[in-house]
């Protein structure tokens, strides 16, 4: 599943459980998916700070 169908299907999720609730299955889901985000969030962000290089450290 790409990042943003995981998005779409968060916030499907998000409306579901504003509006009606939701079942213990799509709860299970959810928790799956935030993680699954979250997850991604990080290497994602970690692969940005990896490639940061210092001004200072150059050779001049």
């Amino acid at each position: 599943m790409s990042m943003e169908e995981t998005i779409k299907r968060i916030n499907e999720l998000a409306r579901k459980a504003k509006a009606e609730g939701l079942t213990d299955e799509e709860l299970e889901e959810r928790n799956e998916l935030r993680k699954e985000y979250i997850h991604a969030f990080k290497r994602s962000l970690k692969s940005q700070l990896d490639n940061i290089k210092y001004v200072e450290d150059e050779p001049k």
